[in-house]
């Protein structure tokens, strides 16, 4: 076999649901069907984004409850001032991304 006709035979395998190579010439000699996966890239870029977007609110949502925490152990009202002003700019923040995914979305609903 050559290098060309074996590079074209791990591009087809490479777009089947096979798991080996072996698997997939198995298939094919014997005329079994080979189930080939269709990929979106737009779904691709999509669940990219709302990965990307998920992980910074689950990051700011850390923090929100971190803060949350100490305001049950604050006794002292000056400490919790310094929370309320903590906590307005978490709460601008997570408006801000929540906006953020709405947008994202929106754009990917225009395009499909």
């Amino acid at each position: 076999m050559t290098l060309s006709e074996y590079n074209q035979i791990n591009d087809r395998f490479r777009a089947t649901t096979c798991r080996k190579l072996s698997d997939y010439i198995r298939k094919v000699l014997l005329a079994g069907k080979v189930t080939v996966l269709t990929r979106n890239k737009c779904l691709d870029d999509f669940m990219t984004e709302m990965i990307n977007l998920r992980n910074e609110l689950n990051a700011i949502g850390k923090n929100y409850n971190q803060a949350v925490h100490k305001l049950h152990l604050l006794d002292k009202i000056p400490e919790f001032r310094e929370w309320i002003l903590l906590h307005d700019v978490d709460h601008k923040i997570l408006l801000n991304k929540v906006e953020q995914i709405k947008n994202r979305i929106n754009q990917f609903a225009e395009k499909w």
